[in-house]
């Protein structure tokens, strides 16, 4: 985005993304662990869905969430990380204006949605647990749908308020991102104009999307608890819990990493260790989402071997 000359500012065409280390020597190290986590981030995420589409015994609300959890993983990791890629190939740091633009604005969408989706599902085991009776009449496919859909447009709409205050904002030249990404926070802090009605959002927005979230989560999980110690036998007990472990695993691993994102931002906003959190955030917890909702789940399991290892048997059988 070439513009003619304003006063003595020109518009930006490029940032430059400065990733996680200038040595030349660590770049084709970088490049390997990304390539393989990304790859086992889609493949895994991807398996969880068509294992999900294609077994009737799966096709229930909470594995309804899980198949969308698992699109919105591929979805955020492929915003963020292909780009960081190519760059590390081409010896290059640069992005362009309106690239940065449009992989903040999708970064912004499926980090919210991630949040957003973790909440419905603790919804969804609230219901099972303390409402097991009405459960089917209450998580019906329609309510199910609406959820997500509720989802969708609170992210997408809250992506094009940070985007379009951002394109309002002027920048100098040379803007360096110390990030592999271009974070909204990264992206607004090096800007040359005003950023007080940014900052004002990004903290409206922050408390508003996270905390709401988050506290919807807390009360389901407070009343499932209470429901679980309600629960006479050691094993009925045993098995309510471990319907909502795996989901508990990936709350704490999604908040435990954006916590800690956060205070490393807050403590020094312009370091290299920002970055390296958010590592954790974009790319370690989609990665481990497969695996912690299909290792320690039976139906998953077995759905996945049936997807992986029935389809090479040319059994005439199987198609019947």
């Amino acid at each position: 985005m070439h513009h003619v000359k304003l006063s003595n500012q020109t518009q930006l065409s490029e940032f430059l993304l400065l990733g996680f280390s200038e040595d030349p020597a660590l770049q084709p190290l970088i490049f390997e662990l990304f390539l393989s986590m990304y790859l086992v981030t889609v493949t895994g995420n991807l398996l969880i869905v068509l294992a999900i589409l294609s077994d009737p015994h799966l096709h229930t609300p909470m594995y309804f969430f899980l198949a969308n959890l698992s699109l919105v993983d591929i979805c955020f990791t492929s915003t963020n990380i292909p780009k960081m890629l190519v760059n590390i190939q081409m010896q290059s740091r640069a992005i362009s204006y309106a690239g940065c633009i449009t992989q903040m604005f999708f970064s912004i969408i499926f980090a919210g949605l991630d949040d957003f989706l973790l909440a419905v599902m603790a919804y969804d085991r609230f219901v099972a647990i303390c409402h097991p009776l009405h459960y089917t009449v209450i998580m019906n496919p329609q309510l199910c749908v609406q959820l997500v859909v509720m989802c969708w447009t609170i992210n997408v709409l809250d992506g094009i308020l940070h985007s379009l205050l951002v394109l309002r904002l002027s920048f100098c030249t040379h803007v360096e991102i110390p990030h592999f990404f271009c974070e909204l926070n990264q992206v607004v802090h090096r800007a040359c104009s005003d950023t007080l009605l940014n900052d004002l959002m990004m903290n409206f927005a922050a408390v508003l999307l996270l905390i709401g979230p988050l506290s919807g989560i807390l009360y389901s999980y407070s009343k499932i608890v209470s429901s679980i110690r309600a629960i006479s036998s050691a094993q009925g007990k045993y098995k309510a819990f471990s319907t909502c472990a795996s989901h508990l695993s990936a709350i704490s691993l999604f908040y435990g990493t954006s916590i800690g994102v956060y205070l490393s931002a807050s403590a020094a906003p312009s370091s290299a260790s920002t970055a390296t959190a958010s590592v954790m955030y974009t790319v370690v917890t989609p990665m481990l989402n497969p695996f912690i909702y299909s290792l320690r789940n039976t139906d998953m399991k077995r759905a996945l071997k049936r997807l992986l290892f029935h389809k090479r048997q040319f059994n005439p059988q199987c198609w019947g």
